[in-house]
């Protein structure tokens, strides 16, 4: 019987050679590697790792991130590039890499790697292949962190009463851990215990949350609050213990019951970005989004001030050590002013969730990486008791939907991801609370939730999830008169005008009457890039252009984050961009409701056209244009799509942190 010989086996054949080749020539190797220091302070400090002896050096030889030390080859947390090394040609270089304290000792390990073995197959988010581990040439000595120098990832947040302030932190044990505080940095005076919870990877839902490539262990969350606090003071806190150590010392301004004045932060889809690659897309942007509102929180004194991040919080999908990361990049904004979120379908879904009707399947798919809200639940908490079962052995999901007053706003937070459907426990919080408004008292209404009812991105797959919004949300923010609604999701940001099913309401600018529809404002723009866009960029090119509708009064491509400032008698809300940290869109909305015109500058129409003359339904526009435009484009798009995808493994020569070029220009949002 005659054997075929075919590509695989030829595959197989030069696989084994060069195996072969690398057991005679790589023994006499004497490869070294050494880390300096071998102790790190705390969460953010660097390592510099150095090697030599490395013969024959390949451009995708590369150093491999280990926690803990006793990991496999594969379960790295991330990996640079010996070639990202200026000196690495001569077999030698060196690389600084700053580290999060994951609770355990960090390793570093060189491989050899060339591209004769990549393997199509191993891919990451990005559709680049993940290093192989055949050849290993050196492993390092383990890195620790310092002990009893206290908690990390210390965060604030609102509780249900004025006078309080919840603080959550770390730590690597469930020890008893307090909370001393006083107006004063040496006068801590007042103490609060706080409570501890924690998770297992018994209660995540899927991989890679529960396998062993995704699951780190968490820590031990804590929660303390801060009880007794005077109107619009500073408060200095710290948080740890006497035998385990004590946090650095920070303070926060408190709520003040007197003031009508408001100032928050608002964005959505931030994520973190971390200094080496790993499995996931990670998010560069977001770091310029912590900076500059830290800068304008500093700006404010002793202004009470907080953040609010709709969803899609850190992009962890499973992989735990990223929440670390995110944890200690938000602590210099968080540390300073309560974090305040809402869920999104990357820290929920999954395939088994709970409340998953039939036009919802495309919808709910495995965004949340096997997560199933658990890390979100228990990292927060948010003012009132919302929750539902997971279903599972997991704790209920929590952070659902709440409100609380700040000044002269009421906030609302709700869940796109649970049952928002008129008679749901969802749906009946939402139209008690907005009917029990104040409007003497907090006369600005903001609601705020993950998935948008109105955008114009043409996100097709949540088109059925958008109708429900219409149709069950739309009628209740219209009839008790929601001044903003924010969303997260599409990520890029767009503000329409007043609008009622996809109609302009009057402002009365020109002496006519005028009503007060909600103002939908789209805010993902805080970091994640994955997007259909709405102008031009280099790296997208195959990505389509969406038309903009007169009822889109301001699109904007730029990453950033959205201000609110309010008092009584008027709100202000502005855009502000991460490329030179400026206002780029404005609108002001009166205590009445009447929306007063927005700023004219960068977006993609004229902002000078009066709300008027965008009085048309959608249903009115030329949709047999509309689609054939965007056909077109699509086709386009696919045939350029189709062309990238044979140079999505290529390198970039100028290499920062990896040797590949992320050519994926969208993802599910």
């Amino acid at each position: 019987m005659t054997v075929p010989v075919g590509p695989i086996f030829f595959s197989n054949l030069f696989f084994f050679l060069s195996n072969l080749f690398f057991f005679f020539v790589y023994p006499t190797q004497q490869v070294s590697i050494s880390i300096s220091p071998t102790v790190l302070n705390k969460s953010g400090d660097s390592v510099v790792v150095r090697w030599s002896g490395v013969q024959s050096p390949s451009k995708l030889d590369w150093l491999g991130i280990y926690s803990p030390p006793s990991s496999k080859h594969d379960h790295f947390l991330g990996y640079v590039f010996l070639s990202s090394s200026p000196t690495w040609e001569s077999g030698s270089g060196n690389v600084s890499i700053p580290l999060v304290n994951l609770r355990s000792n960090y390793s570093f390990r060189i491989f050899h790697w060339t591209e004769s073995e990549v393997n199509p197959k191993r891919q990451d988010h990005d559709h680049n292949p993940l290093p192989g581990t055949a050849h290993l040439l050196a492993t390092s000595e383990e890195l620790g962190f310092e002990s009893g120098r206290g908690p990390e990832q210390v965060h604030l947040s609102y509780t249900d009463r004025d006078d309080e302030m919840r603080v959550m932190f770390l730590t690597e044990d469930g020890g008893e851990r307090l909370v001393r505080y006083g107006e004063g940095r040496d006068s801590l005076g007042d103490v609060a215990v706080a409570r501890v919870s924690r998770y297992e990877r018994e209660d995540m839902c899927d991989s890679p949350a529960n396998s062993s490539i995704g699951w780190r262990d968490p820590g031990f969350i804590h929660d303390g609050v801060m009880k007794n606090l005077k109107n619009g003071v500073r408060y200095y806190y710290q948080v740890g213990s006497d035998s385990k150590g004590w946090s650095a010392i920070h303070s926060f301004v408190s709520r003040n019951r007197d003031s009508d004045e408001t100032i928050a932060f608002l964005f959505g889809d931030m994520g973190t970005s971390i200094p080496y690659s790993t499995f996931l897309r990670t998010q560069e942007e977001s770091i310029s989004t912590v900076k500059w509102i830290l800068r304008d929180i500093e700006a404010l004194g002793d202004k009470p001030a907080f953040v609010s991040h709709i969803g899609d919080i850190s992009y962890a999908r499973g992989y735990s050590w990223l929440w670390d990361q995110f944890f200690t990049q938000i602590e210099p904004v968080a540390s300073k002013v309560p974090y305040h979120v809402c869920i999104g379908n990357h820290e929920y879904d999954w395939p088994e969730q709970p409340w998953r009707p039939d036009w919802s399947m495309p919808i709910y798919r495995k965004d949340g990486g096997g997560e199933c809200g658990v890390p979100y639940s228990l990292k927060f908490n948010m003012p009132g008791n919302s929750s539902e079962p997971t279903g599972t052995r997991a704790p209920a999901t929590r952070n659902l939907y709440y409100s609380f007053d700040m000044g002269s706003v009421h906030f609302v937070y709700m869940s796109t991801e649970t049952n928002f459907l008129q008679g749901s426990k969802q749906y009946e919080f939402l139209k008690h609370d907005l009917e029990s408004v104040d409007r003497g008292k907090t006369p600005f209404v903001v609601v705020q939730g993950h998935r948008p009812m109105y955008t114009t991105s043409n996100e097709n797959r949540d088109t059925s999830l958008r109708e429900r919004l219409l149709e069950h949300l739309e009628p209740l923010f219209v009839k008790n008169k929601v001044t903003l609604a924010f969303w997260g999701h599409v990520h890029r940001y767009e503000r329409f005008c007043p609008i009622n099913n996809f109609t302009c309401g009057r402002t009365g600018l020109n002496g006519d009457d005028w009503e007060a529809f909600p103002v939908h404002v789209v805010i993902g723009m805080a970091g994640q890039d994955w997007q259909p866009i709405w102008e031009p960029r280099k790296d997208h090119p195959d990505v389509p252009i969406y038309p903009q509708p007169k009822y889109s009064m301001y699109r904007g491509g730029e990453f950033g984050y959205t201000k609110l400032v309010a008092t009584k008698e008027k709100l202000r809300l502005s855009y502000v961009g991460n490329h030179d940290g400026k206002e780029h869109d404005m609108v002001e909305i009166l205590a009445s409701g009447q929306v007063l015109s927005g700023s004219n500058g960068g977006g993609d129409v004229d902002n000078s056209i009066d709300i008027a003359e965008a009085r048309s339904n959608v249903k009115d526009e030329d949709t047999f244009s509309w689609f054939v435009k965007v056909a077109s484009v699509l086709v386009l798009g696919a045939f350029i799509g189709y062309i990238l995808g044979f140079v999505s493994h290529a390198r970039k020569e100028a290499v920062s942190r990896n040797n590949w070029t992320p050519v994926k220009s969208s993802e599910d949002t």
